[in-house]
């Protein structure tokens, strides 16, 4: 076919429901815009209905509506992008380079972060799949799903049709791996090596599937990136119940009216959830949105301990050194003297504690500016730590650790930030302008892309160009640092981490922080 764009005869697949027509380009077909379930507001998805003749699959499916409207921030860092919100947003797209069964090929299926609250399956520009196709030989699937108060409103109490609705998200999700188990033989895949990865909300979402037996043989290795959320930042003190009423009493129902806000408009149902998280704000009470256990969702796996089948999946799983620091950067930090770097991280840490936290800091990077002691993510790591730990010791399946320490050429130099190893993980580093780093990029995507194709296709993320990436154990956590120069350390945090956690300044996370008075809208800071 060469390079050339095709959209016809040549491009359509049939699926159990119907056929679907695609396009091809360089090498890729692409779909996009695939509908997976329908479900009626807070009920359980269902199989769409079958239909006659062909359906066009070349544009992107609606993305669930968000809580806050987003405003242009960090683009420079983080290129993000916007669709039209509608709550019939199951929709999730498909990048192949072959539409044979017979070929079946690895699949990965992506979960876009954004907590549970927000994003979508196209919101980072460098969430496209076609270089994973291309480069890696595998069929990539991305997915949207019902969010904030569409995919987690606990309504329970409120009728026996609503007994899982505060897991619709997640429900959603296990119903796109079920459209996939039946479907992505005609796109070239191999529907029984399934891999799952998601970044940040994504990862949450990743490991939520790990909970939910109804997902159980659905897929078959995982992939947590930055996703091991610490109750710092899940923290909500709004009672379920208490929230619903809430609800009631701002769209002036009644609490045996629950059937009609079913039918309330989407947009007043948001204003609604606003009016009310703001209401508990001025209580100090903070609402955050996410996965209920029950009996159909088994729980945070280092509270209610890792499901019999989730210890039998191959599991990768890391963060990135900055995170959520999002001023990773000193100008001009390369020409301070060492008085003057010391002076940096005495201002974060306190005189008394300046010299204990950059000795072990340059024990655990050595290769590090001690001034970025002060940029140490301790909202993810400490708990992916732990995470780690407990997969790998239940030795039911190898669990492969990784930290993405990269600085950018960005303000003086940037140490990596939420989200910043997405496109060396997705081969598009090439698209994202902040990622051009001279003689590291190319190297670096190649290695971080081929490392996640491989442990798709086997289990096991070694790659040539990479060292041996050994597997943790119950005792030890051994990091395949992801950088300019990449090697494994063992335990290389394990005196740095519990003392910075005894002696960092109090972490509020609160999203006015990344308010403009002169602008609306609320940054997206992932």
């Amino acid at each position: 076919m060469g390079n050339r764009f095709r959209c016809n005869e040549e491009t359509i697949v049939g699926t159990k429901a119907g056929k679907l027509r695609g396009f091809y380009f360089d090498g890729i077909y692409t779909f996009h815009g695939i509908r997976y379930a329908r479900a009626g507001r807070f009920l359980p998805p269902q199989p769409v209905k079958p239909w006659e003749g062909v359906k066009d699959a070349l544009s992107y499916g609606y993305i669930c509506p968000v809580l806050s409207y987003p405003r242009p921030s960090g683009e420079v860092a983080t290129p993000h992008r916007f669709w039209p919100e509608n709550e019939n947003c199951q929709y999730l797209n498909v990048w192949t380079n072959s539409l044979r069964p017979e070929e079946k090929k690895p699949v990965l299926v992506w979960f876009h972060g954004g907590g549970f609250s927000s994003g979508s399956s196209i919101e980072q520009v460098c969430y496209e799949g076609d270089n994973l196709a291309r480069n890696g030989d595998v069929v990539v699937v991305t997915v949207n799903h019902r969010l904030n108060v569409f995919g987690f409103l606990d309504l329970s109490d409120f009728g026996e049709q609503y007994k899982n609705s505060a897991n619709a998200g997640i429900a959603d999700l296990v119903a796109s791996l079920q459209w996939v188990k039946e479907n992505i033989a005609a796109f070239g895949g191999n529907p029984d090596n399934v891999t799952i990865f998601g970044q940040s909300g994504g990862g949450g979402k990743v490991t939520a599937l790990g909970q939910t037996p109804e997902a159980d043989g659905l897929f078959h290795r995982a992939v947590v990136m930055s996703g091991v959320l610490s109750d710092e930042l899940m923290f909500s003190n709004v009672e379920p119940k208490e929230l619903v009423l809430a609800l009631f009493e701002e769209l002036k129902l009644g609490p045996d009216e629950v059937e009609k806000l079913s039918h309330v408009p989407t947009r007043a149902l948001v204003d609604a959830v606003n009016r009310a998280e703001a209401a508990f704000a001025q209580e100090g009470k903070r609402l955050n949105w996410g996965p209920k256990a029950n009996k159909w969702y088994l729980g945070d796996p280092l509270k209610a301990g890792f499901s019999e089948h989730f210890k039998t999946i191959p599991t990768m799983v890391g963060t990135v050194l900055g995170e959520f620091d999002l001023e990773a950067s000193v100008p001009g930090k390369e020409q301070l003297s060492a008085q003057e770097r010391r002076a940096v991280v005495a201002r974060k840490y306190g005189e008394e504690h300046v010299d204990q936290v950059i000795r072990l800091f340059k024990e655990a990077y050595p290769e590090k500016n001690e001034v970025y002691a002060c940029n140490l993510d301790t909202l993810f790591r400490p708990e992916t730590l732990k995470y780690i730990k407990k997969k790998a010791a239940d030795l039911g399946a190898p669990v492969y650790a990784y930290q993405f320490t990269t600085e950018f050429d960005y303000d003086g130099g940037k140490l990596a930030w939420h989200c910043s190893d997405l496109p060396f993980w997705f081969g598009t580093a090439c698209r994202i302008p902040v990622c051009q780093i001279d003689g590291v990029s190319e190297t670096l995507e190649r290695q971080m892309s081929m490392s996640l194709v491989n442990f798709a296709r086997t289990g096991n993320p070694n790659t040539p160009g990479l060292p041996w990436w050994e597997p943790c154990t119950g005792e030890h956590v051994k990091t395949m640092i992801l950088d300019r120069e990449c090697g494994m350390r063992i335990d290389h945090e394990a005196e740095l981490i519990p003392f910075v956690m005894k002696v960092k300044p109090e972490f509020s996370f609160d999203p006015g922080m990344f308010a403009d008075d002169e602008e609306e809208g609320s940054a997206w800071v992932y």
